[in-house]
């Protein structure tokens, strides 16, 4: 069983428990140096209404060298800027994705005891089709968070990825 459900028509969420405070995971949000270890770099301005940039370069994910798969060459070193449409430090930051064509992406965190409960909402998106990439996409990434958190590394990136789309297409049907 995958932990991600759909919520709505255009709507998905993955909950995470983390294993750093609360903090911790909001500097792994944020911050452009860690958050390119699991997802994108890039600038953020730390306010609503700001821009977070988002550049892809998912060579920083895994600790070996792997080659991006065929049909993702072409999103090497893309540059996204998204508006920021909540920024509550420590414990909300949402975003458009695609200009907000795509909807908008939030990540809620609250305490766990030591740890930290993520719940990642990604509402707005266009489709069946799009509701897989997103689901495979943000699944195997919050899967590197989760690994990085717990002092761990990734190898493959890519073949996390390739799974991850595969129980994904499936818990959507």
């Amino acid at each position: 069983m995958i932990d991600l459900e759909r919520i709505a028509a255009d709507k998905i969420r993955m909950e995470r428990i983390l294993d750093a405070p609360i903090e911790t995971v909001w500097r792994w949000l944020v911050e452009p140096e860690l958050r390119k270890q699991w997802f994108a770099g890039g600038a953020t301005d730390d306010r609503e209404g700001g821009e977070i940039e988002l550049v892809f370069d998912h060579d920083n994910l895994s600790s070996d060298d792997v080659p991006y798969p065929e049909k993702y060459k072409s999103g090497k070193g893309h540059i996204a800027h998204e508006k920021i449409i909540a920024y509550d430090p420590p414990h909300r930051l949402a975003f458009s994705w695609d200009g907000g064509k795509e909807g908008v992406a939030t990540f809620d965190l609250s305490p766990d005891g030591d740890r930290t409960r993520l719940v990642l909402t990604h509402s707005g998106i266009s489709g069946p089709v799009a509701m897989a990439n997103f689901g495979g996409g943000w699944y195997s990434h919050l899967a590197v968070l989760q690994t990085k958190l717990a002092g761990g590394t990734v190898r493959d990136f890519w073949a996390l990825h390739k799974d991850s789309e595969a129980k994904v297409r499936e818990a959507l049907g």
